[in-house]
């Protein structure tokens, strides 16, 4: 994917013919990244802005991308278009800029729509478990020598990016609903992974957000397929609105793929993959190396998105056991001191009981949870179902909510959570101020044996490097020895 090694083709993409220079404002976010990302090695020239530093910054920089940090009119340069994302706002310096030169501006959506305009997209979306089942479709197409494109909504880790540029006619793209510009996209194959209460602040409410979700199904190309995870109790609802060819895939139950036999261990899942559609019930063994069910049943998502693109059923099942996983899913950022460290990206309880669950099958260990609230609106809405699951672990930091672009909301706290949380569960709740009081309290309350998981979608992803940094730090007696009664 190095810069230049092809010739952009702007008409190709949805541009107008003369664009060369493209110009990312907010280019930090996952998704924007990845499109700066796939645009250069296009053979674009791209520039991008972000509000401030971060990893993915400089990931950018690293390929070549010039990325600017703050916002300025002048970053625009000599841009022939510009794309912005979701977040920002009309006044932006760069977005003025840009239409006081009339510069085509593009939505992060009207832009990943351009690319794939001329391929057989496979789009996947729900409302948990986007990022790894499109994960996995790509790198099963990979492995079986497609070679798809991919956009993804984390970093791949067989692939080194949340971006992929291939050669071949798959494009597998992650669909984001959490606004609607999923609509732009025209999917030979949709996957809808589940539908839960979420993003009510751009729908207002939950028909709403169904009746985009079904709408994305409907655009699937006539001769394409929905595969729709029969598990799911609100997509059970929402199949007959759908007009396209539906398959359904699930764990147990009545599905047209559907996985049985499950267990599920400390490093993997496996089960027997039934495909029941042709009269006869072909039998195919699947095993992933990714912990907890959830992952198990994302897996069967992508094996029937493998046969929906014509693949036999061992090599898919053969792909698939090489995926490796992705940033922020269930991720090991390290053990020390007899101390496990893990990452995760859950941000919803739904999501957080899930991972949990496949923290709590790692075996006899204390469970540590780390968590920081992601926006006022959800932690107020979903305040109880949060203690719910996080009253599961055996102790539980929390940090201040992360706002993403929120004002504050008079009483919703992480102390608040954390009174909830102590009327239901015994268990010890402490609160901190900042992620950089984190690192000196978990030290003092971790001890061997313990697993310690960081959770949320905010700022907290490199908490857990940090921690590892200090227990290894730290005199062995003051990694193995706290307790949470003493502390």
């Amino acid at each position: 994917m190095d810069h230049g090694q092809s010739m952009a083709r702007p008409e190709e993409h949805g541009l107008p013919p003369n664009v060369r220079r493209v110009h990312f404002v907010g280019v930090g976010g996952v998704g924007m990244s990845g499109i700066a990302v796939m645009m250069s090695a296009l053979g674009y020239e791209v520039t991008g802005s972000d509000l401030a530093a971060s990893g993915v910054t400089t990931g950018l920089q690293e390929r070549g991308v010039e990325v600017h940090i703050g916002h300025d009119a002048r970053w625009v340069g000599q841009a022939d278009a510009v794309v912005v994302s979701a977040a920002i706002p009309d006044e932006n310096p760069e977005l003025r800029e840009a239409r006081l030169r009339r510069l085509p501006v593009l939505c992060r959506g009207a832009m990943l729509a351009g690319l794939t305009r001329s391929r057989s997209t496979i789009a996947v979306t729900g409302t948990h478990g986007k990022s790894t089942t499109s994960s996995m479709v790509a790198v099963m197409l990979a492995e079986c020598g497609l070679d798809p494109s991919a956009l993804i909504g984390a970093r791949v880790g067989a692939f080194g990016s949340n971006a992929r540029v291939g050669q071949g006619r798959h494009f597998v793209v992650e669909a984001d609903e959490s606004e609607r510009s999923l609509l732009e996209l025209t999917p030979h194959v949709a996957v809808v992974t589940n539908l839960e209460e979420e993003h009510l602040d751009h729908y207002g409410n939950f028909d709403e957000l169904s009746n985009t979700v079904v709408d994305f199904a409907n655009r699937v190309i006539p001769t394409g397929a929905v595969v729709l995870c029969a598990d799911d109790a609100a997509l059970a609802g929402l199949r007959g609105r759908v007009d396209r060819r539906v398959v359904t895939y699930g764990l147990g139950g009545d599905a047209d793929i559907m996985g049985d036999d499950v267990i599920c261990g400390a490093t993997g899942s496996r089960c027997q993959v039934r495909d029941t559609r042709e009269g006869t019930v072909r039998v195919t063994p699947l095993t992933v190396a990714v912990a907890g069910r959830h992952n198990l049943l994302n897996a069967v998502a992508a094996f029937a998105v493998g046969l929906e693109v014509g693949l036999e059923p061992h090599r898919v099942a053969t792909a698939l056991a090489a995926f490796a996983g992705i940033d922020r899913r269930f991720q090991l950022k390290g053990e020390t001191g007899g101390v496990r460290v893990v990452d995760d990206y859950g941000h919803h309880p739904t999501e957080i009981a899930a991972v949990i669950a496949t923290a709590r099958a790692q075996g006899p260990r204390r469970l540590i949870a780390v968590f920081q609230p992601h926006r006022y609106s959800r932690t107020s809405r979903l305040l109880r179902d949060f203690a719910r699951a996080l009253a599961v672990a055996d102790i539980v930091v929390l940090t201040a909510i992360f706002p993403a672009g929120e004002e504050p909301v008079p009483g919703v706290t992480a102390e608040h959570l954390a009174e909830v949380l102590r009327e239901i569960s015994a268990d010890p709740v402490h609160c901190v101020a900042t992620l950089a009081e984190a690192v000196p309290l978990l030290t003092r309350l971790v001890r061997a044996g313990d697993l310690v998981l960081t959770l949320g979608a905010g700022s907290i992803g490199g908490l857990g490097d940090r921690l590892v940094s200090a227990l290894r730090q730290a005199p062995p007696s003051l990694a193995e020895a706290g307790s949470p009664e003493t502390a």
